[in-house]
């Protein structure tokens, strides 16, 4: 889908000709008790109603709660008609509020403002140029991510169409700071919408050959080298585990790489992998039917490290970055893989299947087999690998494995974009239970299938690392995909986790 057109303003917002102008209210005690506070940027818009705005807002309902979304209508008090007040929870003391609360609020905002053309943003934003790229950024992505919608398969579309241009308030509208935040937020947030919408795509439109393609035109027009292995060229190189898992499917595998290489000497060289299960019905050992449909989302960890890729392109950081993307599906049939196979994979290891429906990991573990014979610095892997890290960490906290110094930037990156993740341990105890007496190890743990399934998929994976690749292991299970009613600026469907951490963390790296 197009995503607003976002510029900058330094005027008055009350005299300000749009068809909505946001603002943000806080609650002086962070609880609907609180006395209602005007946040900095309104300042003339709650002038221009004689003292009355926050009575009036109280009336409505208002609160100042992080994410609330009041609209009022302002009677020719101000150029705008229309009023919308999200609450930014309690006034922050010597500093705007956190950037994930404007993210959040914004989102809300531009969501429900829908079916309007132009809206404009005068929220809190600092002035020093240390704090205001951080404030603009997350308005900005905030503002694109809540306009989303994905364009769907009905037959008559909505009346209400998205927000089509969005204003953001600044000290200086010529600022060359803000000014490339909103370009930055952009490319940031196109590369969400595009993860948001391969994952979104019916499964029988978005099968392995089909995303292939897909990924590989989007590639080519962004200018990054892309190259497909098919089903014949996966065999011949011995490719066991992407064989394996396609095998019971009439539309066979793929493995897609694309690379990026920047103009100078790169600081550094980093792997991208990301699991293309684009459904996954459990194979031999088949799911339960309840919520079967969300396995359409089992290719996120793909969709974002593509959607990345087409990011690294536009940005361009002074680093080299390959991606590979494993795309099979997983279905049952008379060639499917079973219980009790042994399978050799990439590598050279051998495997012992005691559950089809712990596919992701077998091509997952082709990829980065493959990825580290080009010895990269850096390897990041993500997918949608286990429903033990919903069990553990819920449907928003993505559990990272791996080396702990790159664990732990992702931590830190996750924290900056509003897309948390948690470090967890790779126990020795559950790697030898994990051992084979038939094969170089077990697919799943033995007899405790159900217990520390995420360790369990970090382990398995941790096996086909190079020891000297500094490497992380981020599984978004949950947080990849949004079952709920829309909140903050996530939509219902696919949510494009974990693009904006991978980009910082690609960020990091190249300036590091």
């Amino acid at each position: 889908m197009s995503l607003p057109r976002l510029t900058l303003f330094d005027t008055d917002p009350a005299e300000l000709a749009v068809d909505a102008i946001v603002v943000g209210v806080h609650s002086r005690n962070g609880d609907a008790a609180g006395e209602l506070l005007v946040g900095a940027g309104a300042e003339s818009v709650a002038a221009a109603f004689d003292g009355r705005f926050l009575d009036t807002l109280r009336l409505l309902g208002a609160t100042g709660g992080a994410g609330e979304v009041v609209k009022m209508a302002t009677l020719g008090t101000v150029a705008a008609p229309l009023v919308v007040a999200i609450g930014l929870g309690a006034e922050p003391t010597g500093a705007s509020p956190a950037p994930e609360t404007l993210r959040r609020g914004v989102g809300a905002a531009v969501r429900a403002l829908a079916g309007q053309g132009k809206i404009a943003l005068a929220l809190p934003v600092p002035d020093d140029d240390e704090t205001l790229p951080a404030a603009v950024r997350a308005q900005a992505e905030g503002a694109l991510l809540g306009a989303y919608r994905f364009a769907g398969y009905k037959s008559t579309p909505p009346k209400r169409q998205p927000v089509r241009s969005v204003a953001v308030h600044v000290p200086d509208a010529r600022d060359r700071g803000a000014r490339a935040e909103i370009k930055h937020a952009a490319v940031v947030a196109g590369a969400v919408a595009r993860t948001r919408d391969w994952v979104n795509t019916a499964p029988n439109e978005l099968r392995p050959p089909d995303f292939a393609d897909q990924v590989v035109s989007a590639a080519t027009e962004a200018g990054l080298e892309a190259t497909v292995l098919d089903e014949k060229a996966l065999r011949r190189g011995g490719y066991g585990g992407i064989i394996a898992v396609g095998s019971g499917s009439q539309a066979p595998p793929r493995l897609v790489r694309l690379d990026y290489t920047p103009t100078g000497t790169p600081a550094c060289r980093i792997a991208l992998v990301g699991k293309g299960i684009t459904f996954d019905t459990g194979g031999v050992s088949i799911k339960p039917s309840q919520g079967m449909w969300e396995m359409k989302c089992d290719m996120a960890g793909a969709a974002a490290v593509a959607a990345t890729m087409l990011a690294v392109a536009a940005l361009k950081p002074n680093v080299a970055v390959t991606a590979w993307l494993p795309m099979a599906e997983n279905m049952p049939s008379g060639t499917a893989y079973r219980p009790g196979d042994v399978i050799t994979m990439y590598s050279g290891k051998k495997v012992e299947v005691l559950n089809t429906d712990a596919e992701g990991r077998m091509i997952l573990a082709d990829a980065i087999a493959r990825a580290c014979e080009e010895s990269p610095d850096y390897l990041l892997e993500t997918s949608t690998l286990t429903g033990g890290q919903v069990v553990s960490l819920g449907k928003r906290i993505a559990g990272v494995m791996g080396t702990a110094a790159l664990c732990e930037r992702v931590r830190t990156a996750g924290d900056a974009t509003g897309e948390p993740a948690w470090p967890m341990p790779l126990p020795d105890d559950v790697r030898q239970a994990m051992e084979s007496a038939v094969a170089d190890i077990s697919q799943v743990h033995a007899g405790l299938e159900r217990v520390g399934t995420m360790l369990q998929g970090g382990i398995f994976l941790s096996e086909f690392v190079a020891p000297d690749v500094s490497w992380a292991h981020i599984d978004i299970a949950g947080p990849a995909f949004h079952s709920g009613e829309p909140t903050g600026y996530l939509t219902k469907g696919g949510t494009g986790v974990p693009v904006r951490t991978l980009l910082q963390v690609i960020d990091d790296l190249a300036t590091t």
